[in-house]
């Protein structure tokens, strides 16, 4: 019996994990999937985030700045409107920028937040991080499998809203202006379309998801620290994506599935099959099962397992089938 209750508690707290990594997901295909924004700084947004709503929720303590003790709720808000805020400012001074150079600023911008995470010891505790930090129904902590049951209903309602408003927008006006401005930034201009103002929407909305993920990966553990930010982490995120198909937000959730199921068991594994003394350098491969994860996918599956669905106009497939051919298979009209 002991043993079902800590395989359900670890359950519980592993799908939590991989709902909040789908979040984050959900932000980069907002940025990427629908704008073609080439953001590999998301470590980066997601540990403002962690950090902003840590240092907002915390009890008053001596190594780091905060102590405001506010509610959980309003933590993750201001956790949101920092990443937020932060993704505007390098939206401002970057989108104007060509891809490449777009992606080498928001790279720099991920290692500058690292840094400063590991080296501003009086503002967030340096290596140390932050502890302490409150976590939804700490009442249940000494039950672990309701505790992690709860915070899993909680973060998969969050999901299903989430889900659901990103799909209302893909699919709305304003979503079809994104696309068009990934696709053929000229002829949304020639529409009257700024190019520039869309791009910055999406970008900042996209990194106040990914702030969201950060603070509630913090009030999920109750600890935040450097390390859980470094560049990994954006290569982790940007696998799920591909894998799962960019451009489609179920895919960016099944791609997120995928690669913490994949990562959680070569971690398993590695812990059973090499001893204590060599499981350091047998880490690497779990970055390296991901890797071929990755590349099979791309040789399979360019498009990722559910990649994004080409709409067609219904006047375009009408005039295609009175000329003998036909819509793509699946394709949904507009």
């Amino acid at each position: 019996m002991s043993e079902l209750i800590n395989i359900a508690a670890y359950g519980s707290v592993f799908l939590s994990v991989a709902l909040i990594g789908g979040i984050a997901c959900l932000g980069l295909n907002l940025q990427w999937g629908q704008t073609g924004l080439f953001n590999v700084g998301v470590a980066g947004f997601i540990g403002i985030g962690a950090y902003s709503s840590a240092l907002l929720s915390t009890a008053q303590a001596s190594g780091h700045w905060g102590g405001y003790h506010w509610p959980i709720a309003a933590g993750c808000l201001g956790g949101m409107l920092a990443a937020a805020a932060a993704s505007a400012l390098v939206g401002i001074m970057t989108l104007r920028l060509r891809s490449d150079y777009f992606a080498i600023t928001t790279f720099g911008l991920a290692v500058v937040v690292q840094l400063m995470l590991r080296n501003a010891q009086s503002a967030t505790g340096g290596a140390f991080g932050i502890g302490f930090i409150p976590r939804p129904f700490e009442s249940l902590a000494d039950r672990p499998v309701l505790f992690g049951l709860a915070n899993l209903a909680l973060i998969a309602a969050l999901v299903i809203v989430l889900f659901s408003a990103l799909e209302a927008l893909v699919r709305s006006p304003w979503g079809r202006v994104l696309r068009a401005v990934r696709e053929d930034e000229r002829a949304a201009r020639a529409l009257g379309k700024s190019a520039s103002r869309y791009r910055l929407q999406a970008f900042s909305i996209g990194g106040a998801i990914m702030g969201l993920a950060g603070a509630l990966q913090a009030h999920l553990i109750g600890f935040v620290a450097p390390d859980n930010f470094e560049s990994s982490l954006t290569f982790q995120i940007w696998t799920m994506l591909i894998i799962g198909g960019s451009g489609n937000n179920r895919g960016a959730l099944l791609g997120a599935g995928l690669v913490s199921v994949l990562w959680s068991a070569t971690g398993l594994a590695t812990g059973a099959l090499f001893p204590p003394e060599h499981q350091a350098q047998a880490a690497a491969l779990r970055i390296i099962a991901i890797g071929v994860l990755l590349a099979t996918t791309l040789v399979l599956r360019p498009r990722g397992l559910l990649g994004e669905r080409v709409s067609v106009s219904r006047h375009v497939a009408e005039s295609a089938q009175r000329s003998g051919g036909a819509p793509p298979a699946g394709t949904p009209l507009s």
